[in-house]
């Protein structure tokens, strides 16, 4: 049997399980899947949602479309509500977002994205007063480093209002390389920065080290209705996932 990534086993939960429950427990209830591979074992395991609290509505990505197509492509339901939550699906955390939200819309900001430092990152963001990216770059070259005095990388997950979406054609693109440079440049992306835990899932060893620090407590699973924290509310707009 082939399993997606997004199903890979955590303390006997799928990981995707523990991304919805984090993003159940801060009010957010409708949730877009952006499936493609195997997505019968997805839809079989979760269902409709409704045992994690949420709306699940499928997407199935026939050819890939990149992290920003795959929102462009749903374009019409996630501009229903207000600014979504953009969330990769490989990328644990128990982060709280409200600051995050808060950053987004008190800024007026077209994307607001959660940020980690680690060196060597395939993203490096700049970062000036008030949160705002004053520079962006996806995979810079050797040289292009050695003058960035920044660790600060992108986390793969970002508060997007729908009107960054208007510009994109239709297609594979990519939302950190084909959009968050030239919103840098025009001064409408802003930054906040992680403070719990982020794990993302991109190899063994860190699929390995998610589940060590699972175990150790070092990140908090609200997979049980107990968990749920009415005072965390990020409204009730779709997530994309």
């Amino acid at each position: 049997m082939h399993t997606p990534k997004p199903m890979l086993d955590v303390a006997g939960h799928p990981l995707l399980a523990i991304i919805l429950a984090n993003l159940r427990r801060q009010g957010v209830r409708d949730i877009a899947v952006n499936v493609h591979a195997h997505p019968e074992v997805i839809v079989s395991r979760l269902g409709d949602g409704a045992r994690l609290g949420v709306r699940l509505h499928y997407v199935r990505e026939h050819e890939l479309l990149g992290t920003l197509g795959a929102a462009k492509n749903i374009e019409d339901y996630l501009a229903h509500d207000g600014p979504f939550l953009l969330h990769y699906g490989d990328v644990v955390t128990d982060q709280d977002f409200s600051e995050l939200v808060a950053l987004h819309e008190n800024r007026a900001a077209l994307v607001t994205i959660l940020v980690h430092e680690r060196p060597g990152s395939n993203s490096i963001a700049t970062i000036g007063e008030g949160g705002r990216v004053t520079g962006f770059h996806e995979r810079p070259s050797a040289a292009e480093r050695a003058v960035l005095e920044s660790n600060w990388a992108f986390s793969g997950i970002a508060v997007v209002d729908p009107a960054a979406l208007r510009a994109i054609p239709p297609g594979a693109s990519d939302l950190p390389r084909d959009l968050l440079p030239s919103l840098a440049s025009d001064g409408r992306l802003y930054a906040a920065p992680v403070t719990g835990y982020r794990c993302a899932v991109d190899s063994p060893r860190r699929l390995d080290a998610l589940r060590a620090d699972v175990e150790a407590g070092r990140c908090r699973l609200f997979l049980s209705e107990d968990h749920t924290d009415p005072h965390f509310t990020l409204g009730n707009s779709g997530g994309g996932v």
